[in-house]
């Protein structure tokens, strides 16, 4: 029974009896899968659910810079790697079936999307508010402005996109690592890895959700106080939530121990 299942896993997902692959295809997978699979999925579970952290003492402990640390480095970290494996594809890539070609579109259209994200984060503009390092000698109304902390029309779009796109490039990516491993009709064993990751990951999304983890970032950064500025409108995203310090504290009695 168990020799019949490994042998199952082995097997490649057209059922033949070999496998066999291009060096470069090889290593052009490896890298996608590490980047879309791996590292910016998880930068955007440190961004969505880890602006507070459990047992931070918030918001008398403001602007917890780990959750963006990793995000930066995840981020960078994938589209790197993306653009390795994409040069990849460039150099060898030929005579390609109608279902490579069809992974080679959405492979370059999630690439240059990643790259967006990187150029929009670079534009995103200023800062602003307590904290900002103009502020370490002058802290006038005047050095407290910025893009967030006025929650301006440029950090507003710059939310949006970044958010729309983001999520919108993870989801392609699924599609394009399926259709990936099709055309290189890969082992089974790896289409059950890469299913049950992703369902590991969609898991802890809906965990960390419920556990009203998904905190707005003005208020990670500022606080609750409706004196900030971005604190009188409306949170951009889906599922954003906002917190007093006393409901943050209830909702990590209550899943201290989940």
């Amino acid at each position: 029974m168990l020799q019949s299942v490994f042998t199952w896993l082995l097997t490649p997902l057209s059922g033949a009896n070999e496998h066999h692959v291009a060096t470069w295809a090889a290593w052009h997978g490896r890298l996608m899968v590490i980047s879309w699979a791996v590292l910016l999925p998880a930068g955007v579970l440190a961004a969505r659910y880890f602006k507070v952290l459990p047992h931070q003492s918030w918001p008398a402990e403001l602007d917890n810079k780990t959750w963006w640390r990793a995000h930066q480095t995840l981020q960078w970290g994938g589209v790197l790697l993306m653009t390795a494996g994409l040069a990849l594809a460039w150099c060898n890539a030929s005579d390609a079936s109608s279902l490579a070609r069809a992974h080679g579109t959405l492979g370059w259209c999630i690439g240059a999307a990643g790259w967006l994200q990187i150029a929009g984060g670079l534009a995103r503009g200023t800062k602003g508010g307590p904290g900002d390092q103009r502020c370490k000698n002058d802290c006038t109304s005047g050095s407290l402005r910025g893009d967030h902390y006025d929650m301006t029309s440029r950090r507003v779009a710059f939310e949006l996109v970044h958010k729309v796109l983001g999520t919108g490039a993870i989801l392609a990516a699924l599609f394009a690592i399926a259709t990936g491993l099709r055309v290189a009709d890969a082992p089974r064993w790896m289409a059950v890895v890469l299913a049950s990751w992703f369902c590991l990951l969609g898991a802890l999304a809906v965990r960390w959700q419920g556990q009203g983890r998904c905190i707005d970032t003005y208020q990670a950064i500022w606080g609750p106080d409706v004196a900030h500025p971005g604190n009188q409108k409306q949170p951009i995203g889906y599922g954003i939530q906002r917190h007093t310090a006393s409901t943050w504290k209830r909702r990590w009695r209550t899943h201290r121990h989940d």
